[in-house]
């Protein structure tokens, strides 16, 4: 079998890296979920890892069992001696490559947190620089056991010494990839979290919220106010202009040109503008109909979300527990010469 055949498994040694001892001087890599006891005891199918796993870890979400199963089974019967692991330490910030060596084995003694076991026979501690900004992130899994498959080749070029000088940034794709990759994530998270937790009249008062953390001062309407939801103003008694009436849709659906028109009825002549807020989109004939209308702004979930990590920083505590954020910084894409 070439080294091409071969599978590359990444694997993490526990959120704070607490298993990296064991990795490094026990020559061996390993998986925790330490109440499931020998996982050689469990017929060599899915189903009942799963329902072991089930078993195991009532107070788990029933979506994860399928995942967390399936982790532990591809630890023991797919992954084969011969196979290339990669472990990205936490404590020496280094690449970590070996081969694995011989089957599964259960061995609860010296570190009994993670007591299902693999040898390994490690072969290379190379620098993170080393790897393109992609490869970086692509072993950088949220999951404790996954098959490296986008990047596997710098892996690959690694172990067989034939790698190239390191990627300058400015040349490296895949940090443009890995960014918008972050951004992406982040952006279904929210809007996923808004939809499941504020469907309806609550998405509301978060936009009231939103907007006050934007300068205004905004008020949800008498619920006998149709396709007005929030009033919103700049000065404090609200009868300056302009006067913003709002209308929040908390369907992740397309919003036509009749929902946006019906906002629009609703705005006298002089010093009032419509807001049209929703977590979906906006239909072709919505977007026309707004160009035609110099005070009308149509806000689509993209947008909103764009607004909510502008301004996150002014959320109260309550609303930041909802959406719960942390700032990170992410590589800005880099021009070339050629680009310019």
């Amino acid at each position: 079998m070439t080294l091409n055949e071969i599978n590359i498994w990444g694997i993490h040694g526990g959120r704070t890296g607490d298993a990296d001892g064991l990795f490094l001087k026990k020559n061996c890599i390993a998986v925790g979920w330490a109440s499931m006891g020998d996982l050689s005891a469990l017929s060599a199918d899915r189903e009942a890892f799963k329902s072991k796993v089930a078993q195991v870890y009532p107070e788990k979400k029933p979506g994860a069992w399928p995942v967390n199963a399936g982790q532990l089974f591809r630890f023991v019967h797919e992954m084969k001696g011969g196979d290339i692991v990669v472990y990205p330490s936490k404590r020496d910030r280094q690449i970590h490559i070996g081969k694995v060596q011989g089957d599964y084995k259960y061995d609860p003694t010296g570190e009994a947190t993670y007591p299902n076991r693999r040898a390994v026979k490690w072969l290379h501690a190379v620098p993170r620089t080393k790897f393109t900004q992609g490869a970086l992130h692509e072993i950088g899994s949220a999951m404790s056991l996954f098959l490296v498959k986008n990047y596997a080749e710098e892996f690959r070029a690694m172990l067989e010494g034939t790698t190239t000088p390191v990627t300058p940034l400015a040349q490296d794709e895949s940090v443009a990839a890995v960014t918008e990759d972050i951004e992406e994530t982040t952006r279904d998270f929210v809007l996923k979290r808004l939809a499941q937790e504020l469907k309806g009249a609550p998405l509301e008062g978060f936009i009231v919220h939103l907007l006050e953390c934007m300068g205004y001062h905004a008020r949800l309407t008498r619920k006998n106010e149709p396709s007005v939801d929030v009033i919103a103003h700049k000065d404090h008694l609200g009868v300056e202009p302009p006067i913003i009436k709002v209308q929040v849709k908390s369907s992740d659906g397309v919003a036509t040109d009749k929902d946006v028109s019906a906002l629009y009825g609703k705005l006298s002549s002089d010093g009032e503008f419509g807001l049209f807020i929703t977590l979906g989109t906006f239909s072709p004939a919505s977007r026309n109909y707004e160009q035609s209308k110099s005070n009308l702004r149509l806000i689509d979930g993209d947008e909103l979300v764009q607004l909510i990590f502008q301004h996150y920083e002014h959320f109260d505590s309550r609303h930041k527990g909802l959406l719960p954020l942390r700032r990170v910084y992410v590589p800005e894409a880099i021009e070339t010469e050629d680009d310019q």
